[in-house]
């Protein structure tokens, strides 16, 4: 599972079950070093993965895990990057373009999204996911919409795991 932050709310994420990833993806703001560097303590501290959104040289920086690389993204010389070793890099995609970019990126896990949620009528949903699926051998993170009533058709088709941001935050969520 994997939870995308934009705070470091230590009481709300101390809570939360211990299988959950952070992506740190703070788009709106700079980010005090301080802080990101307090999250990756908590993280380690806490034996919980820390992925930094589109940002190589920091997610370095702070000796995160690894990196998320968003659908928009599709820098094609990031697979050639040097990284700290088991530095792990996350994708995500929408449609067979955008997967086959983040092969080339060197992606070993992608989000394909939107599963659930609508958004501008790009709607996976379930037949064209797995159809997405199909397409690659990278793990698959289902992302968009993913609530407590349609958990039961997440489960039906089975991701690698999924993604989220309201899900975590809802109380009846993990």
């Amino acid at each position: 599972m994997y939870y995308f932050i934009n705070e470091f709310n230590y009481s709300h994420l101390k809570n939360l079950k211990q299988n959950i990833s952070f992506i740190w993806r703070n788009k709106n703001k700079e980010t005090p070093l301080k802080t990101l560097i307090e999250l990756v303590n908590f993280c380690k501290k806490n034996n919980r993965k820390l992925y930094i959104h589109n940002n190589i040289k920091l997610a370095n920086k702070i000796r995160a895990d690894g990196l998320y690389i968003s659908s928009n993204n599709k820098n094609l010389l990031l697979g050639t990057s040097r990284f700290k070793i088991k530095f792990k890099i996350l994708g995500s995609a929408h449609n067979l373009k955008e997967i086959k970019i983040k092969e080339i990126q060197n992606v070993s896990e992608i989000f394909l999204s939107p599963l659930f949620k609508e958004k501008k009528n790009k709607q996976l949903k379930m037949y064209r996911y797995l159809n997405l699926r199909k397409t690659t051998c990278m793990k698959d993170i289902a992302l968009g919409g993913i609530n407590i009533k349609n958990i039961k058709e997440l489960k039906l088709i089975k991701p690698f795991g999924f993604a989220g941001i309201s899900f975590f935050e809802q109380k009846k969520g993990p």
